[in-house]
């Protein structure tokens, strides 16, 4: 007989606790091979498929597409060995690389297909989803989880699908009293809980209808923003100093350098290279607090975080040290990191550990902001969008490339004194790219 190997969700990293599952890539009888994709979910920072550590026949699934599940629950079963085998090559029975840095070995070509009818694994490839008898709770779920038979009692389980139906309709599940066995809340229960609000308009005076506005759940990527955010401001005492600056010849010495040939460079890896010279004399600002110890922490590499606007929200992937890059090297990261972030692929790895933020909020055709500062950082440098404006440039009114330069700091790490010179020397930067060289 073949042995039912049960798979987790395995812990993401980066303190994630739980996703979603977007895709199911294998189905109830199909084949998988050791470290085989098996579905595609979705943590608050980034789109991941979970590779399977068994070799097999997929028994059983556990959630629907649209469901969240906590790290630690069921994901899928999976019969291994005698009468399993005969639908795929000899292999071991697991390879025990489960999601180090998002990943196993994926040099082995995976085969999947279906399982003949009539072959050995069919016994067990049709098991269904657990009855409502073999439903245990995981410490950490936020509702019952279904896991491999283990039977506690009778426990009504409440489908995914009327949990993603209450979640979309902002019902709570907890409120209403089932029609099914067992007072097992069904979706006509819910239904029914949705259409309550409209019949009361009907029967009830207007003036006593309170309006019920669309509900967003604050989760995900949307939801990690937000403690981030928040966090910032309940932590940082922050303050924001500002200037206007001639880009003119900045822009002028980015069209000479794109017009020799090779890689282009773009204005935003011109800047994050002044930033890393600027930190360089400003080293203030490339710090964090350390509350515990109550000490500034000053750090020797910059790796910067850059604002990059995907369909999933405002993601801020960081560059490894940055200060050892140059022009080109900075385009090519920062156009690598932006593709990766626009496609879902982007690892907690790569949105984690930065230093200092550069925040180019021009490209949504705005002059200027007070950026929050992305903690535990110390500074934040926002740009806002370089146009033609009337300019006093060699003592005459000219139209010259403007731009505004806004600097939030902690106001812990540093005093106004260092900001404002880091952020002139930022501006100085801009107006005459050989204030740079002098200083390389």
């Amino acid at each position: 007989m073949p042995q039912v190997m049960e798979f987790k969700l395995p812990d993401l990293g980066e303190g994630l606790t739980e996703a979603e599952i977007v895709r199911w890539l294998v189905a109830v009888g199909d084949v998988v091979a050791i470290d085989q994709p098996v579905v595609e979910v979705e943590t608050a920072k980034a789109m991941v498929e979970v590779p399977c550590p068994y070799g097999g026949v997929v028994t059983a699934r556990f959630g629907e597409e649209g469901t969240e599940l906590p790290v630690g629950a069921p994901l899928i079963t999976v019969a291994v060995g005698a009468g399993a085998d005969e639908a795929v090559e000899p292999e071991d029975s697991g390879s025990g690389n489960v999601l180090v840095g998002y990943g196993t070995d994926h040099s082995r070509t995976a085969r999947r297909r279906r399982v003949r009818p009539g072959s050995a694994a069919p016994a067990v490839a049709a098991a269904p989803t657990p009855a409502p008898a073999a439903v245990v709770t995981s410490p950490v779920a936020t509702g019952p989880v279904a896991t491999s038979p283990v039977v506690t009692g009778p426990v009504a389980v409440i489908s995914p699908l009327v949990r993603k139906l209450a979640r979309d309709h902002g019902i709570d599940l907890r409120a209403l009293r089932g029609s099914g066995p067992e007072g097992l809340i069904l979706r006509a229960d819910v239904e029914a809980a949705r259409r309550a609000p409209e019949q009361a308009s009907v029967t009830a005076p207007a003036a006593a209808v309170a309006p019920e506005g669309e509900r967003v759940p604050l989760k995900g990527l949307r939801g990690v923003v937000a403690e981030k955010l928040s966090r910032s401001r309940r932590e940082i005492p922050d303050a924001t100093c500002w200037v206007d600056a001639d880009a003119t010849e900045l822009m002028a010495a980015r069209a000479a350098m794109n017009a020799v040939g090779g890689p282009k460079i773009s204005v935003l890896a011109l800047l994050a290279r002044i930033c890393t010279a600027a930190l360089a004399k400003y080293p203030e600002l490339n710090s964090t607090v350390d509350l515990a110890a109550n000490e500034i922490v000053r750090l020797p590499s910059v790796h910067l975080g850059f604002a990059a606007q995907t369909e999933r929200g405002l993601v801020v992937p960081v560059v490894r040290d940055a200060q050892t890059r140059n022009p080109e090297s900075l385009s090519a990261e920062f156009a690598r990191l932006t593709e990766v972030a626009r496609a879902g692929k982007l690892a907690p790895a790569d949105l984690t550990g930065g230093t200092f933020t550069l925040n180019n909020y021009g490209v949504f055709g705005v002059d200027g902001s007070t950026p929050i500062i992305n903690h535990p950082e110390a500074a934040m440098l926002g740009v806002g969008r370089i146009m033609a404006k009337p300019w006093v440039h060699r003592g005459e009114l000219a139209v010259r490339q403007v731009v505004q330069l806004s600097l939030t700091f902690d106001h812990r790490v540093c005093d106004g004194g260092t900001a404002g010179g880091f952020l002139r020397y930022v501006a100085d930067c801009v107006e005459s790219p050989a204030v740079l060289l002098r200083t390389l």
